[in-house]
């Protein structure tokens, strides 16, 4: 058998070849942890778990009062790439941070296809353990609402729920939707094959959700349609959706003071500071 035989081939994210081998081919940066210079804001890195391997990134305001809100927020990267210590996402939550003046939590839980989910959701919960809120991009997002699902189910002791925070939501369904439906073959195949989704929305563990959805990403439709199906759930909480015009999936991170990164971002600051 040649090394270089695929069995699987999700580019431009991961190759998978029949030795067993992974391949990743975004995501793979890290930065270590610091003091920003220009907000202030402290970061360093916490081991929760030895076995399995389980840690995050701690955000700490430059002005922390005595009490802050707690954000856990959950990286994306469809399961299989990035890290709560990649660039990408300690220069964003250096921002949120240093905005909404709220200490920040970033899991860095174990990745498919090594460790196929439901490890990211057992290893996220295993991070929980504050009054907080949850947030997450991408398949982050889709973690946020599941360990908003297991707070709503099964409770966390010392733990109360306030809020989640999804944007641009990794969900999908076998009956395709909107633009779903015009979306090339290869993306629906990738897609479907690496999300999840409870439909017990009616058991979520908070008060209010607020969704951030994107003109040009296929997965627009599914984050309008969750907060549909959200209200019909039976859940008594408050959700909103809301829509960047003319943007792509995540592009908040690839240009963090373009207009409409910026809009988000105050929406999140607002979101975490109406408790």
């Amino acid at each position: 058998m040649s090394n270089e035989e695929l069995s699987y081939d999700f580019s431009p994210m991961i190759k998978v070849y029949k030795d067993g081998r992974v391949e990743r081919l975004l995501g793979t940066a890290t930065v270590p942890p610091s003091t920003q210079p220009e907000t202030g804001v402290q970061s360093k890195d916490i081991v929760i778990s030895h076995q399995p391997a389980i840690s995050a990134r701690l955000y700490i305001p430059k002005f922390a009062a005595t009490k802050l809100p707690l954000l856990v927020y959950f990286h994306g990267g469809g399961f299989c790439i990035q890290s709560a210590s990649s660039p990408t996402y300690h220069d964003y939550l250096n921002s949120l941070v240093s905005e909404a003046n709220v200490v920040a939590v970033s899991v860095e839980y174990r990745l498919a296809p090594e460790h196929p989910i439901p490890a990211a959701y057992d290893d996220s919960w295993a991070a929980l353990k504050w009054r907080v809120f949850f947030a997450g991009d991408s398949a982050g997002a889709n973690i946020a609402h599941h360990m908003g699902l297991k707070v709503g189910s099964e409770g966390l002791l010392g733990v109360k729920l306030i809020g989640i925070v999804l944007v641009h939501p990794y969900f999908w369904g076998s009956d395709l939707i909107g633009v779903e439906l015009n979306a090339p073959a290869n993306i629906r195949d990738f897609v479907a094959a690496m999300w999840r989704f409870d439909p017990k929305l009616g058991e979520l563990g908070c008060g209010k959700v607020v969704v951030f959805v994107a003109e040009k990403d296929v997965l627009k439709e599914r984050g309008w349609y969750y907060g549909e199906v959200l209200r019909k759930s039976g859940w008594n909480g408050v959700v909103e959706v809301m829509e960047a015009e003319r943007e792509e999936h995540c592009f908040h991170l690839a240009d963090l003071t373009c207009e409409n990164a910026v809009a988000m971002r105050k929406k999140i600051v607002s979101f975490l500071n109406q408790v």
